[in-house]
């Protein structure tokens, strides 16, 4: 068989466009509008290539009926999502979290005399995100970081994704905001690469996790601060709502939720209240 696709026979129907639109929100809950369907065949085309398909209906008829399609939808997966990502991403977030939040949370826990702390990085991408929440963890913590349970829960649909986060190395443009100091403290340099140091990498545990899962998401209870960044722009109204509300049975009373600078709970959820940081917002879980 050629190594290539015929670009006629390999174009998407409307119709497959809408099988394989509405397969990919059954089994993830990430949805494509009507006219996202360019960006979906774009996508896809890799996935025909690899699979030596001809054409999208193939490939909807091996994701639909095939026993061991399980495997190909983490592909899919994985070609779908984007994972632009890099180390203290939206400073401002990343200030109010530091500098606010967090303090915040360290003094009530040690008031109820409990020096536990669980933090979910939720849609982690290649760990850009609870790397860079565990060392601000330990620059706030300093010396007593050692006298706390810390864990920092980190999870993406993408196990591609998950393959670098758990690799922890990242080129110079990837930490093109952490300041010199921080990258001298936290990162061992080996050429233009740069490797998290062991003390971080041990605060976060790595996990596959599809958040269509609702089981499995349920389960993720007890958190202090979820970061869950540009991840909402990947669903239907529907499906946010569902979604924010199980994040806020996720989080402890007195917890805060960070989403993308451009995302909004707007119309979404009314259980949090809106906190106004400098620069940024978040949600607290009152």
């Amino acid at each position: 068989m050629a190594d290539f696709l015929d670009p006629v026979a390999s174009q998407m129907s409307d119709e497959t466009f809408l099988l394989l639109r509405d397969l990919i929100y059954e089994h993830s809950g990430i949805y494509f509008s009507d006219n996202k369907k360019a960006q979906l065949e774009n996508r896809l085309s890799l996935r025909l290539k690899a699979n030596n398909l001809p054409d999208y209906d193939k490939y909807y008829y091996m994701l639909k009926y095939d026993p061991q399609a399980s495997r190909e939808l983490k592909a899919l997966f994985d070609s779908v999502t984007t994972n632009e990502t890099s180390f203290f991403r939206s400073p401002p977030q990343i200030q109010a979290f530091q500098e606010k939040a967090l303090p915040e949370i360290i003094q009530h826990r040690l008031e109820k005399g409990e020096k536990v702390l669980r933090l979910w990085s939720a849609g982690c991408s290649t760990g850009d995100e609870p790397y860079t929440m565990g060392i601000i963890l330990k620059e706030v913590l300093k010396d007593r970081l050692s006298e706390w349970d810390v864990k920092i829960y980190a999870s993406d649909i993408s196990e591609k994704a998950l393959k670098s986060a758990r690799a922890s190395t990242y080129n110079e443009y990837t930490l093109r905001s952490v300041p010199p100091e921080i990258k001298k403290n936290y990162f061992i340099q080996n050429g233009p690469l740069f490797t998290v140091c062991d003390e971080i990498r041990s605060l976060v545990e790595l996990q596959y996790l599809n958040f269509n899962d609702a089981k499995r998401v349920k389960l993720m209870r007890g958190f202090d601060i979820i970061f869950c960044r540009n991840v909402l722009i990947y669903f239907d109204d529907a499906a946010k709502k569902n979604f924010v509300a199980q994040l806020y049975d996720n989080l402890n009373p007195g917890g805060y939720l960070f989403i993308g600078h451009s995302e909004s709970l707007h119309n979404i959820s009314r259980a949090f209240k809106l906190v106004h940081f400098p620069g940024a917002l978040g949600y607290k879980k009152e």
